[in-house]
Order: structure tokens, then C-alpha cells, then sequence
């Protein structure tokens, strides 16, 4: 089977299991907030529980090596979000969107790190790694579709409950259109001990970065449809901002893969989206429309971008190991957005609103691009002579 149409699959399946089986929470926090499901803090609390699920299913994807290990979580992960995302639609209060969020959270996570696994050695391959960093646009255009059905469900006065419907089924179409194109797992055999260990030191500063990366984005990508519904009063246009967050996203990822491919070169383009995305959480601050949607730009439009950069400079620093280290940096990740809603519920609930959590956020961000300043020698040449034989550890 062409290797195009297997990636274009991996890019379906991040655009189902991201932006719906993950982020759909986020378009649906104004419902649920003015159904009286919740109140922001529980809300925070949900969306901490999500990322909980996130860091288990990380760890334990990173651990899974075997090809019946990766393509049953695969495929585990995706069913799970259309099964999960459609026991929203009996969900009400607080406990039962805490585990189903959970829930989700591990199934995401399985998804992500096994596409990521499968399809990017695939475009080295086949000659395309600049469509295997498409793939990672898949979570943009996901966002950008639960946040156009988000707007259609609110100017028909539909409930949360039937939004959770809808997305269920669009998960399961997708689905079903792509289950016979995944790419598939390879034998695996086991890489030196010196390969495993040459980029260890550049990969443990790269998972605080991504760590810190987590913490900040995932305050304005959590609670952005809600700050915008407050500013609007509930009106329609507060439901354009998610999907343009989504919509930016994609469009990020798109003019980095444009970018001329150089190891150092992509240490600088990390910092510039780290920091750009650190001037976003500060745009939100402001609390206007206009701050906002300079949240949007700032925030989105780097988002997915960022995260294609560290997992293309891990693989930069150490390229026999992409799963191993691609789980390593999710789990990172999801510790840092664990701590993002955690943060958020402190400051809605001693000050009454978000700004010291997103202050604290876009602090960690520029921490995160400074980290970055001292380069870290590429272990490429040095695994590449030891020849292992495997990219799919």
C-alpha cells in the first residue's frame, strides 16, 4: 500500500483521536458551566483528570514494543475515543465527566504516541519527511472541526449532551474510513546500548522543555472557548474563536514543514514558536476581544508546530528510539498540562480568575525557549554507525 495514503490515515487518525476524543472539552466547558453541570473550578479539575489519563496512557505506551503491543493500543486508543466521547452523551456532573475525561486522556495518549512512532520513520522512508510533519496538522483540523460543530450545535440551541452525540458519530466515521490504511507495526529488534543512551542528555533537557511547553499552552487551550464566552455574554461569536484556534494550529504546522531542514535550525525555530506562543497567554491577559484573538494567533498558530519540532529533535538527537522517547516526551508533556488546570482551578478559586495562572504560564514558557539557548550535539552520526537496525524501538 502507498506510503501516502498510510499517512494521510495517521493524519485522520490524530485529527480524530486530538481534536475530538481530547479536545472536545474544551468547546463544551461554556455548556456544561451554563447547564450547571459544573463550575470553573470543578472544570479545571476535569480537564487535570483528562491530562492524568494523558501521562498513564504516555508511560505505558513507552513501554510497549512489541508490534501486537503498539497495534492493540492503536487501535485500542481510537475505538475508545468514539466509545468514551459517546458515554458523554448520559454524563452528568461532575464524577462522570472526571472519568470519562480520564478515560479519553489515556486513549489520546495511546493514539499519539503510536502514530507518531509508525509514521514518521515511514516518511523517512518513503523520502517525505515533510509529509510526515503534516501529520501532526491532524489535531489542528480536528480543533477546527469540533469547534465549527460547537458553533452550528449553539445557533441551534442544541444541549451538550447532544453536541457529544455529534462528535461521537463524526469520531466513528473517521474511523471507520481509515481502519483498513494505519500503517502497520514492523518487527522490532533491540538497538545497541550505546544508541540508546547517546542522546540522553539532550533528551532530558528537551522533555523539561516540553514539560514547561505543557504547563503553559494548556491554560488559553483549555479555558479559551470559556474566557471568550464570558467576554461575549454567551453570544454566537464567542464560538468563532476555538475553531480559528484550530484553524492556526494547522496552518503553523504547515509553514514549518516549509522551513529548510538543518539540526540546529530546528533548535531555533523551537525557541521562536516557544516564546511567540509565551506573548499569546500574555495577549490573554488582556481579557478583551481583541486580546483574545491575538491569544488566538499568538497561542495557535505555534501550538501543533511545537510539538512537531520536539519530536523531530528527538529523533534529531537520538533517531533509533522514536518511541521510547517520543512516550518519554509525552509523558513529559502531560505532566506539565497536568499542572496547567491544577494551577488554573488554585487561581479561580483564591483570586476568582485565571490571570495569575496565566501569568505563571507564560512565565514557564519563556523558561522553556531559554532553555534552549545552549545547543546539544546531534547523535545521529554516532547511532547511524553503530547500525541499528530498528526506528520503531
Amino acid at each position: 500500500m502507498s506510503p501516502l495514503i498510510r499517512l494521510l490515515a495517521s493524519f485522520i487518525a490524530l485529527m480524530m483521536a486530538m481534536g475530538i476524543g481530547r479536545f472536545a472539552l474544551t468547546p463544551q466547558l461554556p455548556h456544561l458551566l451554563s447547564e450547571g453541570q459544573i463550575d470553573l473550578t470543578a472544570a479545571g479539575l476535569i480537564a487535570a483528570a483528562n491530562y492524568l489519563g494523558y501521562f498513564v496512557g504516555a508511560v505505558d505506551a513507552m513501554f510497549s514494543r512489541r508490534p501486537e503491543q503498539v497495534r492493540r493500543r492503536l487501535l485500542g486508543g481510537l475505538w475508545l475515543c468514539v466509545l468514551l466521547t459517546l458515554a458523554s452523551f448520559w454524563a452528568n456532573g461532575f464524577w462522570s465527566h472526571l472519568v470519562l475525561r480520564f478515560g479519553t486522556g489515556v486513549a489520546s495518549a495511546w493514539v499519539l504516541v503510536m502514530i507518531t512512532a509508525l509514521s514518521q520513520p515511514l516518511a523517512a522512508a518513503a523520502g517525505r519527511p515533510r509529509l510526515g510533519a503534516l501529520v501532526f496538522a491532524g489535531p489542528g483540523l480536528g480543533i477546527f472541526l469540533t469547534g465549527l460543530l460547537a458553533l452550528g450545535s449553539n445557533l441551534l440551541g442544541q444541549t451538550s449532551a447532544a453536541l457529544w452525540l455529534v462528535y461521537a458519530g463524526v469520531g466513528l466515521a473517521m474511523l471507520l474510513g481509515i481502519l483498513p490504511f494505519l500503517p502497520q507495526p514492523a518487527t522490532t529488534v533491540a538497538a545497541a546500548p550505546s544508541v540508546a543512551g547517546s542522546g540522553n542528555h539532550g533528551i532530558g533537557r528537551l522533555s523539561v522543555v516540553y514539560g514547561l511547553y505543557g504547563l503553559g499552552y494548556i491554560i488559553p487551550a483549555t479555558f479559551l472557548s470559556q474566557m471568550a464566552n464570558a467576554q461575549f455574554h454567551g453570544q454566537w461569536q464567542a464560538d468563532l474563536f476555538w475553531p480559528c484556534f484550530g484553524l492556526a494550529s494547522a496552518i503553523g504546522v504547515v509553514l514549518v514543514s516549509l522551513r529548510r531542514q538543518h539540526p540546529q535550525g530546528t533548535r531555533y525555530w523551537l525557541m521562536a514558536t516557544l516564546w511567540l506562543q509565551a506573548a499569546g497567554v500574555f495577549a490573554c491577559l488582556l481579557g478583551s476581544g481583541p486580546g483574545l484573538a491575538l491569544g488566538v494567533i499568538l497561542c495557535g498558530t505555534p501550538f501543533l508546530a511545537c510539538m512537531q519540532l520536539v519530536m523531530q529533535r528527538s529523533r534529531e538527537l537520538a533517531p533509533y528510539a522514536t518511541q521510547r522517547n517520543a512516550g518519554l516526551l509525552t509523558a513529559c508533556f502531560a505532566v506539565g498540562q497536568l499542572s496547567g488546570p491544577l494551577l488554573a482551578s488554585l487561581s479561580s478559586h483564591f483570586s476568582g480568575g485565571l490571570q495569575p495562572a496565566l501569568v505563571f504560564a507564560g512565565s514557564g514558557l519563556i523558561v522553556a525557549g531559554g532553555l534552549l539557548l545552549r545547543p546539544v550535539s546531534s547523535a545521529q552520526g554516532l547511532c547511524a554507525s553503530d547500525g541499528a537496525p530498528t526506528a520503531q524501538r
